[in-house]
């Protein structure tokens, strides 16, 4: 999905078979896990295949366009700026009986993706107040309005925000995963078309995974000298660099391919 989110949705163009196992191999991903993972995002809708003579071409479907279009939107977006903040907290109650443990999992799944932390059990808050609209299309998307309510406010005189915010969100894994990512892009500089396709996809494959992990706390909630605007620096400037040429060895692909 980031291989067709980062060169195939772009250009709105079929994809042959052939084409996407040689790509997914430059990422040491053998022949018949690649037939797989193709399989696997058909059945889920993502793509769909159409045949033409002996060989197979995949197109995403509108559901998988609107999936990587969003996705794309909010990886690339992701660590750009600092917003101001002004002290305010969104806190959502709403509560699943433990015996609806699914329930339960697409909930706190849902709203960790929407920047949710949990102090306590049934408790839901996030500094960021505009998150309120989500939050009640989550609760309305899985039945929940009757069990939910919410409130904004500042923190009170009772306990100590710090204290909330790390039984919230877990801050020290998500900075030593930031520094791994720093460690591991920092000195890499590929040369040739084939190294830099790998290293933009590596890039982004492993950078989509922070705006699920990282909830955007605003910097007078953060450790000072925050890893993750490190990060987000150097993934934007990396994926400046390397575009021109790894999307150039993508359409060098598809003409070897129409070619033949």
């Amino acid at each position: 999905m980031t291989v067709l989110g980062e060169y195939a949705l772009p250009r709105d163009k079929p994809v042959w078979t052939s084409m996407l196992v040689e790509v997914l191999g430059i990422l040491d991903i053998e022949e018949k896990s690649a037939r797989q993972a193709l399989a696997r995002s058909a059945a889920e809708g993502w793509v769909v295949s159409e045949r033409v003579g002996r060989r197979v071409r995949w197109s995403l479907t509108p559901p998988g366009r609107r999936l990587l279009t969003e996705g794309a939107d909010r990886i690339y977006a992701f660590g750009r700026e600092e917003r101001p903040w002004n002290g305010q907290w969104l806190m959502l109650i709403v509560s699943v009986p433990e015996a609806k443990r699914d329930l339960r999992h697409r909930l706190r799944t849902r709203l960790t993706w929407a920047g949710f932390g949990s102090p306590v059990a049934g408790v839901w808050v996030s500094p960021d107040l505009s998150r309120q609209r989500e939050a009640q299309q989550i609760v309305t998307d899985l039945g929940l309005e009757a069990q939910a309510m919410s409130f904004t406010s500042t923190y009170g005189e009772v306990g100590d925000q710090e204290t909330m915010v790390a039984r919230s969100w877990d801050l020290t894994e998500l900075k030593d995963r930031y520094e791994d990512f720093i460690d591991r892009f920092t000195g890499l500089n590929p040369t040739g078309g084939r190294a830099v396709l790998r290293a933009q996809t590596e890039l982004v494959h492993e950078w989509r995974r922070f705006p699920f992990l990282d909830p955007q706390l605003p910097a007078e909630l953060l450790p000072a000298k925050w890893s993750g605007t490190k990060a987000g620096e150097l993934f934007h400037h990396k994926h400046v660099d390397w575009r021109p040429d790894a999307q150039q060895y993508w359409d060098d692909i598809v003409e070897a391919e129409e070619a033949g």
